[in-house]
Protein backbone atom coordinates (compact mmCIF):
# COMPACT_ATOMS: atom_id res chain seq x y z
CA UNK A 1 0.00 0.00 0.00
CA UNK A 2 1.36 3.41 -0.98
CA UNK A 3 1.59 6.19 1.64
CA UNK A 4 -0.95 8.98 1.25
CA UNK A 5 0.64 12.36 0.58
CA UNK A 6 0.16 14.86 3.41
CA UNK A 7 -1.05 17.54 0.99
CA UNK A 8 -3.87 15.24 -0.11
CA UNK A 9 -4.90 14.67 3.52
CA UNK A 10 -4.91 18.40 4.22
CA UNK A 11 -7.08 19.07 1.18
CA UNK A 12 -9.46 16.31 2.21
CA UNK A 13 -9.76 17.67 5.74
CA UNK A 14 -10.29 21.24 4.56
CA UNK A 15 -13.09 20.10 2.24
CA UNK A 16 -14.88 18.55 5.23
CA UNK A 17 -14.81 21.79 7.20
CA UNK A 18 -18.03 23.73 7.62
CA UNK A 19 -18.44 26.28 4.89
CA UNK A 20 -18.82 29.81 6.14
CA UNK A 21 -20.96 32.21 4.16
CA UNK A 22 -19.15 35.54 4.11
CA UNK A 23 -21.13 38.71 4.78
CA UNK A 24 -22.49 40.56 1.76
CA UNK A 25 -19.95 42.85 0.12
CA UNK A 26 -21.86 46.14 0.67
CA UNK A 27 -23.57 46.29 4.06
CA UNK A 28 -24.71 49.88 3.48
CA UNK A 29 -26.97 48.99 0.55
CA UNK A 30 -30.10 46.93 1.22
CA UNK A 31 -30.66 46.39 -2.52
CA UNK A 32 -27.13 45.03 -2.92
CA UNK A 33 -27.69 42.68 0.04
CA UNK A 34 -31.00 41.54 -1.46
CA UNK A 35 -29.35 40.92 -4.86
CA UNK A 36 -26.30 39.17 -3.41
CA UNK A 37 -28.22 37.00 -0.93
CA UNK A 38 -31.73 36.45 -2.34
CA UNK A 39 -32.25 33.48 -0.01
CA UNK A 40 -31.59 35.76 2.97
CA UNK A 41 -34.07 38.31 1.65
CA UNK A 42 -36.66 35.52 1.29
CA UNK A 43 -36.00 34.44 4.90
CA UNK A 44 -36.49 38.03 6.12
CA UNK A 45 -39.66 38.32 4.03
CA UNK A 46 -40.97 35.11 5.64
CA UNK A 47 -40.15 36.53 9.08
CA UNK A 48 -41.96 39.76 8.21
CA UNK A 49 -45.05 37.77 7.16
CA UNK A 50 -44.93 35.49 10.21
CA UNK A 51 -44.04 37.98 12.96
CA UNK A 52 -44.89 41.35 11.33
CA UNK A 53 -41.37 42.72 11.89
CA UNK A 54 -40.26 44.91 8.97
CA UNK A 55 -37.33 43.65 6.91
CA UNK A 56 -35.47 46.93 7.48
CA UNK A 57 -35.71 46.50 11.27
CA UNK A 58 -34.38 42.94 10.97
CA UNK A 59 -31.51 44.06 8.73
CA UNK A 60 -30.51 46.97 10.97
CA UNK A 61 -30.48 44.71 14.02
CA UNK A 62 -28.41 42.04 12.27
CA UNK A 63 -26.01 44.70 11.05
CA UNK A 64 -25.52 46.00 14.59
CA UNK A 65 -25.28 42.60 16.21
CA UNK A 66 -23.07 40.64 13.82
CA UNK A 67 -22.40 42.63 10.63
CA UNK A 68 -24.09 39.68 8.86
CA UNK A 69 -21.46 37.18 10.10
CA UNK A 70 -22.99 33.81 10.91
CA UNK A 71 -20.29 32.74 13.34
CA UNK A 72 -19.92 36.07 15.14
CA UNK A 73 -19.04 35.90 18.83
CA UNK A 74 -18.28 38.44 21.51
CA UNK A 75 -14.53 39.13 21.82
CA UNK A 76 -12.33 37.07 24.11
CA UNK A 77 -11.48 38.69 27.43
CA UNK A 78 -7.81 38.64 28.49
CA UNK A 79 -6.15 38.93 31.88
CA UNK A 80 -2.93 40.96 31.80
CA UNK A 81 -3.53 41.27 28.04
CA UNK A 82 -2.19 37.75 27.44
CA UNK A 83 -4.17 35.11 29.35
CA UNK A 84 -7.49 34.25 27.63
CA UNK A 85 -10.29 34.25 30.19
CA UNK A 86 -13.23 33.39 27.92
CA UNK A 87 -16.01 35.52 26.52
CA UNK A 88 -18.20 37.89 28.51
CA UNK A 89 -21.34 36.53 26.84
CA UNK A 90 -22.65 33.38 25.18
CA UNK A 91 -23.97 35.51 22.28
CA UNK A 92 -23.43 33.79 18.96
CA UNK A 93 -24.45 33.89 15.32
CA UNK A 94 -26.21 36.37 13.10
CA UNK A 95 -28.62 37.41 15.84
CA UNK A 96 -26.10 37.26 18.71
CA UNK A 97 -28.69 35.41 20.78
CA UNK A 98 -27.43 34.22 24.15
CA UNK A 99 -27.74 30.57 25.15
CA UNK A 100 -30.68 30.97 27.56
CA UNK A 101 -32.78 33.09 25.19
CA UNK A 102 -32.04 30.76 22.27
CA UNK A 103 -33.19 27.79 24.37
CA UNK A 104 -36.37 29.70 25.27
CA UNK A 105 -37.00 30.40 21.55
CA UNK A 106 -36.45 26.76 20.56
CA UNK A 107 -38.79 25.56 23.32
CA UNK A 108 -41.53 28.14 22.62
CA UNK A 109 -41.48 27.70 18.83
CA UNK A 110 -40.89 23.94 18.96
CA UNK A 111 -37.96 24.45 16.60
CA UNK A 112 -35.49 22.12 18.32
CA UNK A 113 -33.13 22.00 15.33
CA UNK A 114 -32.72 25.80 15.02
CA UNK A 115 -29.13 27.03 14.81
CA UNK A 116 -27.84 30.52 15.50
CA UNK A 117 -25.46 30.39 12.55
CA UNK A 118 -28.32 29.60 10.15
CA UNK A 119 -29.65 32.85 8.68
CA UNK A 120 -33.26 31.66 8.36
CA UNK A 121 -33.33 30.50 12.00
CA UNK A 122 -31.62 33.71 13.19
CA UNK A 123 -34.16 36.04 11.56
CA UNK A 124 -37.05 33.88 12.73
CA UNK A 125 -35.62 34.20 16.25
CA UNK A 126 -35.44 37.99 15.86
CA UNK A 127 -39.03 38.13 14.65
CA UNK A 128 -40.18 35.96 17.53
CA UNK A 129 -38.22 37.98 20.11
CA UNK A 130 -39.47 41.32 18.77
CA UNK A 131 -43.02 39.94 18.77
CA UNK A 132 -42.48 39.05 22.44
CA UNK A 133 -41.23 42.63 23.04
CA UNK A 134 -44.44 43.96 21.51
CA UNK A 135 -46.63 41.67 23.60
CA UNK A 136 -44.78 42.13 26.90
CA UNK A 137 -43.64 45.75 26.61
CA UNK A 138 -45.94 47.34 24.05
CA UNK A 139 -43.05 48.27 21.73
CA UNK A 140 -44.04 48.94 18.13
CA UNK A 141 -42.45 46.52 15.68
CA UNK A 142 -41.55 49.47 13.47
CA UNK A 143 -39.49 51.15 16.22
CA UNK A 144 -36.03 49.80 15.52
CA UNK A 145 -34.61 51.94 18.35
CA UNK A 146 -36.89 50.64 21.10
CA UNK A 147 -36.88 47.08 19.76
CA UNK A 148 -33.08 47.17 19.81
CA UNK A 149 -32.99 48.46 23.41
CA UNK A 150 -35.25 45.57 24.50
CA UNK A 151 -33.25 43.15 22.37
CA UNK A 152 -29.96 44.24 23.93
CA UNK A 153 -31.02 44.63 27.57
CA UNK A 154 -33.70 41.93 27.61
CA UNK A 155 -37.34 42.39 28.53
CA UNK A 156 -36.70 42.74 32.25
CA UNK A 157 -33.87 45.21 31.68
CA UNK A 158 -35.98 47.28 29.29
CA UNK A 159 -38.87 47.32 31.78
CA UNK A 160 -36.47 48.56 34.48
CA UNK A 161 -34.97 51.14 32.10
CA UNK A 162 -31.40 49.85 32.45
CA UNK A 163 -30.59 51.28 29.00
CA UNK A 164 -31.07 54.83 30.33
CA UNK A 165 -27.82 54.50 32.29
CA UNK A 166 -25.91 53.40 29.18
CA UNK A 167 -25.12 56.40 27.02
CA UNK A 168 -23.29 54.22 24.51
CA UNK A 169 -26.36 51.99 24.10
CA UNK A 170 -28.66 54.97 23.66
CA UNK A 171 -26.34 56.23 20.89
CA UNK A 172 -26.21 52.82 19.21
CA UNK A 173 -30.00 52.42 19.36
CA UNK A 174 -30.33 55.71 17.45
CA UNK A 175 -27.84 54.38 14.88
CA UNK A 176 -29.94 51.21 14.53
CA UNK A 177 -33.02 53.37 13.96
CA UNK A 178 -31.22 55.48 11.34
CA UNK A 179 -29.94 52.36 9.57
CA UNK A 180 -33.44 50.82 9.57
CA UNK A 181 -34.80 54.00 8.00
CA UNK A 182 -32.00 53.96 5.40
CA UNK A 183 -32.61 50.28 4.58
CA UNK A 184 -36.38 50.88 4.37
CA UNK A 185 -35.90 53.72 1.90
CA UNK A 186 -33.48 51.66 -0.18
CA UNK A 187 -35.77 48.61 -0.22
CA UNK A 188 -38.60 50.74 -1.62
CA UNK A 189 -36.46 51.59 -4.64
CA UNK A 190 -35.36 48.02 -5.36
CA UNK A 191 -38.47 46.02 -4.46
CA UNK A 192 -39.80 44.13 -7.39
Amino acid sequence: MKPVPILFLLLLLSSCATSVTPPPSNLNDACAIKAERPQWYNAMLATQKKWDVPIAVQMATIYQESKFKGQARTPLEFKLNVIPMGRNSSAYGYSQAIDSTWKWYKRETRNASAKRDNFEDAVDFMGWYMDQSTQKLGISKTSARKQYLAYHDGHAGYRRGTYRRKGWLMRISKEVQARAEMYSEQLQSCSG
